[in-house]
């Protein structure tokens, strides 16, 4: 073992080459403990023979001993035939087998033998090819399907995209770039960082630095929210530009709009402002040490501060202006408080009528009057008129 080691392996898909013969090869993106990412492609006999070789270095791991103590991940053994139905099955097992082998204790998972399998190799930067032959075919592995064969794309090509204007690199894991060069998508990350193939090159590139072919407008953009996601600020940030903000690390935002480019419009208080998106981090989700190394990186640059753009569209991109994120954004938030007061006060309306009635005060009965003699003699039975003057007639009399 050393000091290189792999902290994740992804699974992307596949591709279906044509040269020097019809075969398939899976794609991983292998994520490495100094944050580079690197893009390799195996054939899954050359897999099984790596794992083969794993479990006669690891008997006990393996099962070989006793079955009960076996950790090492199974994986099929590859068909006499390998089609493409059986590449495409198979996927969800070999996603299942990577993760849990890189989740392995460490003498295994970084041993050398994992280590050097998955080091990118010559043929990685610069596959056999021929001009007279057609383009492999790529088939992606959807995110959330990594478990069911069924969700596989079908046969897909990588989204091409254009550069407007040359890039350096900064470092190594990126990809250079001169304008008009045309590179293929492989992973669209919501940081602005693009990861990208260009003929036999593949690095990070930002996101601003790109265009699609069929227009200055990209389709997969997201409209505004105005209702907001709360997001947490991660890095501080000194605003650059007018319509950026400056926030400290730890202040709670809502994020109205999220680009592509990496720069995302947020809402603190009712002040909105582009900031970074790779310095945020979404409310109640748990920080880990690989999401704080990762925002040492530095931002992506804005299209508005790269110079000398050479774009093949006349008409330039839609862009919303700050002006009018503030205010739809006041008038939702206007409607929102109006909302709240109305429902206050239906609501105490509603527990106005629904208060018991123990805690209402009670009304005092009122005393009638005290009803007249010719009043009581008429309404009185004959038995209690005739007592009554009888009892007038034994009252002693008055003498003058």
């Amino acid at each position: 073992m050393g000091d290189v080691f792999i902290r994740h392996i992804e699974l992307l898909g596949y591709e279906k080459r044509f040269f020097p013969s019809q075969h398939y090869v899976y794609m991983f993106l292998v994520k490495w403990n100094d944050l580079s990412e690197k893009l390799v492609y195996r054939r899954f006999t050359e897999i099984y023979e790596f794992h083969k070789a794993l479990k006669e270095m690891f008997p006990i791991e393996s099962g070989d001993i006793n079955m009960e103590k076996r950790i090492i991940p199974h994986l099929p053994a590859p068909k006499w035939f390998d089609g493409q139905r059986s590449t495409q099955n198979r996927q969800g097992t070999l996603a299942e087998y990577c993760y849990t082998l890189v989740n392995l204790p460490h003498k295994i998972s970084r041993c050398l033998h994992v280590v050097n399998f998955f080091k990118v190799r010559h043929d990685d930067m610069n596959p056999v090819t021929d001009s007279q032959i057609r383009k492999p075919e790529v088939f992606l592995l959807p995110k959330d399907a990594k478990k069911n064969s069924t969700d596989i794309t079908g046969p897909i090509v990588l989204q091409t995209y254009r550069a407007i204007a040359d890039y350096e690199k900064s470092s190594k894991t990126e990809m250079a770039l001169e304008a008009g060069d045309m590179v293929d998508v492989v992973e669209k990350s919501e940081n602005g960082w693009w990861f990208c193939q260009l003929k036999n090159k593949r690095g990070w590139v930002p996101a601003s630095y790109l265009e699609p072919m069929d227009g200055p407008d990209e389709s997969e953009e997201q409209e505004p929210n105005y209702a907001g996601e709360p997001y947490i600020v991660q890095k501080s940030y000194t605003a650059m530009e007018e319509d950026e903000l400056t926030l400290k690390e730890g202040d709670t935002i809502e994020v109205i709009h999220k680009l592509l480019d990496g720069w995302w419009v947020i809402r603190k208080d009712e002040t909105t402002g582009y900031y970074p998106s790779m310095y945020l981090q979404k409310a109640g989700e748990v920080n880990t040490p690989v999401k704080s190394e990762l925002r040492n990186w530095s931002a992506p640059p804005r299209r508005s501060t790269i110079r000398n753009v050479k774009s093949i569209h006349k008409q330039r991109r839609k862009q919303i202006s700050q002006e009018t994120y503030r205010r739809n954004s006041r008038k939702y938030i206007q409607s929102r408080r109006n909302m709240k007061e109305n429902f206050q006060n239906k609501a105490n309306v509603i527990m106005e009528k629904n208060e018991p009635e123990e805690n209402k005060p009670k009304a005092q009965p009122a005393v009638p009057p005290r009803p007249s003699k010719d009043l009581i003699l008429n309404r009185c039975t004959e038995s209690t008129r005739r007592k009554i003057s009888i009892d007038r007639h034994d009252e002693p009399k008055m003498t003058p």
